[in-house]
């Protein structure tokens, strides 16, 4: 198995981690604001952000274990992590892990869908094919062009977060001062806090493969804490626009389109729906890329490589298959209704035996000399 690259950068070692960690969980609900009202705005203005504060140091303290355990075992693909921290237990969750990913990828196809209907008048297919088409090539030239997309996209996606913010407190940042002061209940940020984080923690498995730059417990254990900040901070931009029209926009399908529509910027509306397609893009090549890098991992184990070719293959079988014929059957919907269920499953296989076998493995395991020597 290969150990991190020589020469690493600090870009490589502290913030891609985050990067990618945000790249996998803002696809679909978090970058038009539906899981944010979902788990967030019903605890109202202050509430909410107690809440997203909470959810982002929970990923921040899983994901610095998570990378720690990696980076200690080497094992910078799911199944080698697996493997390693559950024993024979490790098929478990890839059972659960598969399942999870024909859903987001069936969900970002129709998402992509639905942006290319809206937009151009496409039918649906057409923009899940472009989305497919996409995540296909950055795929199939493996972890340097998989890293490239985190880095560059991850700058616009901040970027455009940003001016979002900017733009909505010059046309009602008085309304959003308003939504801060409205006395409302703040009951349940705990328990959205804790839900959301534990629905989308996965991802910190979904981007073992970009950890191999890591060269110590240290770098792990950093770039860990700033995953939470990385990851969480587009979605905390775009709550303080969202609190200008609390608790209305709260009902709303895509709380994105009802922004963008009081903000009255056709040509930022055209930007942000880019956006939309970018951080989709983000998410279902960072799970395309987890089940590659699967596949090389077992053929590496065996002498035999796993090339670009191969890689797009299968990466178009896969999306083939979740985006349409998961859809068109009906498997969508069957496993969405068990998506709480994943949730909890995810739970009991990954985030407790990861806080305690993987904590004490750790504790268990002092980090090398070399390592002491260099922190």
């Amino acid at each position: 198995m290969s150990g991190p690259a020589a020469g690493a950068s600090w870009f490589q070692r502290f913030l891609l981690p985050g990067f990618a960690l945000k790249a996998f969980i803002i696809g679909g609900g978090y970058a038009t604001g539906r899981e944010l009202a979902e788990y967030f705005l019903a605890s109202g203005p202050l509430g909410g952000l107690a809440g997203m504060v909470l959810a982002m140091a929970l990923w921040s303290l899983i994901a610095a274990v998570t990378f720690a355990f990696a980076q200690m075992t080497g094992a910078y693909e799911y199944r080698a992590f697996f493997i390693r921290l559950l024993g024979p237990g490790w098929r478990l969750f890839e059972m659960a892990y598969l399942i999870f990913i024909v859903l987001v990828l069936a969900v970002f196809g129709a998402t992509a869908g639905a942006i290319g209907e809206a937009m151009f008048g496409w039918p649906g297919f057409v923009g899940a094919g472009l989305l497919a088409i996409a995540i296909l090539l950055v795929t199939s030239f493996g972890e340097t062009m998989v890293e490239r997309l985190f880095k560059f996209a991850s700058i616009a996606l901040y970027g455009v977060y940003a001016a979002f913010l900017i733009l909505s407190l010059s046309r009602f940042g008085d309304r959003i001062l308003a939504g801060f002061e409205t006395s409302a209940p703040s009951d349940g940020w705990l328990t959205g806090g804790i839900t959301y984080a534990s629905y989308n923690i996965v991802g910190a498995v979904v981007i073992l493969p970009v950890l191999r730059h890591l060269t110590g417990r240290r770098d792990a254990l950093i770039a860990g804490a700033l995953a939470g900040p990385l990851a969480m901070l587009p979605a905390i931009l775009f709550f303080i626009c969202m609190v200008g029209f609390y608790p209305g926009i709260g009902d709303e399908t895509l709380p994105s389109d009802f922004l963008l529509s009081r903000l009255d910027a056709p040509a930022f509306h055209w930007l942000f729906q880019g956006m939309i397609f970018i951080a989709l893009l983000e998410s279902g090549v960072g799970a395309v890329h987890s089940i590659n890098e699967r596949i090389a991992g077992v053929a590496d184990a065996r002498g035999s490589s796993f090339g670009p070719g191969a890689r797009a293959l299968f990466g178009a079988l896969l999306l083939i298959g979740c985006m349409f014929v998961a859809d068109r059957v009906g498997l969508v919907a069957l496993i969405a209704s068990g998506y709480r269920l994943l949730a909890i499953l995810f739970l009991i296989v990954f985030v407790l035996p990861v806080l305690t076998l993987g904590v004490a493995r750790l504790l268990r395991t002092p980090a090398s000399p070399s390592e002491r020597l260099s922190a």
